[in-house]
């Protein structure tokens, strides 16, 4: 672990918050009370309860895990009113999430104590000194119980040689496809998705699904989410790293030159060219994406690991598994942080422990959720809280009008398939790359996915000229221009 900052350092991190007022992309501004005076300072308030979590929507529904873990570290602190705590679910999209939060945090508006926050939005928060730096392990116990977060995951709460969160639950793209439908069109066990699986050979299993006799006229061999939003950045950012190509350095300069973006470029629009990709998927997020896999109108998909619970409610068990993605995988998922002015700085920081413990995040992982601590993948960690576990249902925002039909629920894998799912997702998170870390992260992903989608929805792509304006883009980007 790095040490907390304290003094100068802190006091500067308070400074930047002006600062970030100019460098984010929000509708709320750095304003005070009415007349134009400052407000009063949260830090001056009674540290009482409850400690407020904001949080974007929870995948597993409503009264989801999320709050069930709420409601568990309630009761085991019940008759401590200062210590209760409150969900507050924020609606809408991620980029609607990261602006409400932001005006939030920088007007005061809002009086969040811990902030759920994506893990590309670590670097912006910190630097605009919107969150605290979580302290330093005091005994070899605590350096230990960190040490069980993966590598990669816990690497997504630093910024600056700092931690300033915590791992909640993380994600990592996966490949599923349909065995019923491989099998239909006569595709041997021996050609379907390995650890060690190419896009060249998902690229032969779709020509092979395409020359099948019995295939719908509107069965495409894959589909993933390339609607203009953060699934399009995700699946880019996948086809760039698995070209080579970098877009940022660790500490967020830009790095990389207009041919390199023509090469990863190249390599997306093989992956989503006609005849391949569903055409349906460049207005596709993961829901819609979902319903296209589970109605057998794609035999493979890219989706992330929530997936596999939501699955259980769409399909039978034998009529889907997942596998590693060919090349790179991003990572995905939420970090929790102290907000620079709670004044129940102390108890909040209590919370992530606790949310972020083995047992919370065996709940996680059993509601759906990737894990972030690799004990629960290798079953080492405690189980799920007993009121926790009683609580919860089968995962998924999944859409019910994509359900096969039949009477009651679908039955869940075997256990088998469920411990190859696990080696499968740990495997992935293992090996998984970051989104570029940079403070203006919501300006690049605009910039992405802007110059993206209309290079994917044009007859005649041009990746060159393409990368040339993208190129020019990036660079005032990064710059914080």
């Amino acid at each position: 672990m790095t040490p907390a900052v304290r003094g100068p350092a802190r006091r500067t991190a308070r400074a930047t918050v002006a600062l970030g007022c100019l460098l984010t992309l929000v509708s709320a501004g750095c304003t005070g009370g009415p007349d134009g005076t400052s407000g009063p300072d949260p830090q001056d308030q009674a540290a009482e309860g409850p400690i407020v979590v904001a949080s974007g929507l929870d995948v597993t529904g409503s009264g989801g895990v999320r709050q069930q873990l709420i409601e568990e570290w309630n009761r085991q602190h019940a008759g401590k009113p200062a210590q209760q705590a409150k969900l507050v679910e924020l609606p809408g999209g991620a980029d609607q999430q990261r602006s409400q939060l932001l005006g939030a945090l920088q007007s005061g508006s809002a009086h969040y104590d811990v902030v759920n926050l994506d893990i590309t939005w670590i670097p912006e928060f910190a630097e605009a000194g919107l969150i605290s730096p979580m302290p330093e392990a005091e005994t070899d116990s605590e350096a230990d119980n960190d040490l069980d977060f993966m590598k990669r995951v816990h690497a997504t709460t630093l910024w600056n040689g700092h931690s300033y969160a915590r791992p909640f639950n993380t994600d990592v793209g996966l490949l599923y496809y349909r065995p019923d439908l491989l099998t239909k069109a006569g595709i041997p066990t021996s050609r379907r998705p390995t650890a060690v699986w190419t896009w060249d050979d998902l690229y032969a299993s779709v020509k092979t699904l395409g020359l099948s006799p019995d295939r719908p006229d509107d069965q495409a061999g894959w589909t993933t989410q390339l609607k203009q939003y953060e699934g399009l950045t995700a699946n880019t950012v996948e086809a760039f790293e698995s070209a080579g190509v970098q877009i940022a350095d660790n500490q967020g300069r830009y790095k990389a030159t207009a041919g390199q973006l023509k090469k990863g470029l190249d390599e997306l629009l093989d992956r989503t060219g006609r005849g391949r990709v569903r055409p349906a998927a460049l207005s596709s997020d993961e829901t819609a994406s979902l319903t296209d896999f589970a109605a057998g109108r794609a035999v493979f998909l890219r989706h992330w690991p929530y997936g596999y619970g939501a699955m259980r409610n769409l399909l039978e068990p034998d009529q889907y598994t997942v596998n590693r993605l060919p090349g790179k995988s991003v990572l995905g998922g939420q970090n929790l942080a102290v907000t620079a002015d709670s004044p129940r700085g102390d108890d909040a920081r209590e919370l992530i422990t606790f949310l972020t413990s083995q047992q919370s995040e065996s709940c996680l992982f059993d509601a759906g959720f990737a894990a972030t601590r690799a004990s629960v993948y290798n079953r080492t960690a405690e189980p799920c809280w007993p009121g926790v576990a009683a609580a919860l249902r089968p995962a998924g925002d999944a859409p019910k009008a994509a359900a096969t039909g039949g009477e009651g629920t679908p039955k869940e894998q075997g256990e088998a398939e469920r411990d190859a799912y696990a080696r499968t997702l740990s495997a992935a998170l293992n090996e998984a790359v970051q989104r570029p870390r940079t403070p203006y992260y919501g300006a690049f992903t605009h910039v992405l996915q802007s110059h993206v989608h209309a290079l994917l929805a044009t007859d005649s792509p041009d990746s060159g000229k393409a990368a040339t304006d993208l190129d020019a883009e990036l660079r005032d980007v990064f710059a914080g221009r």
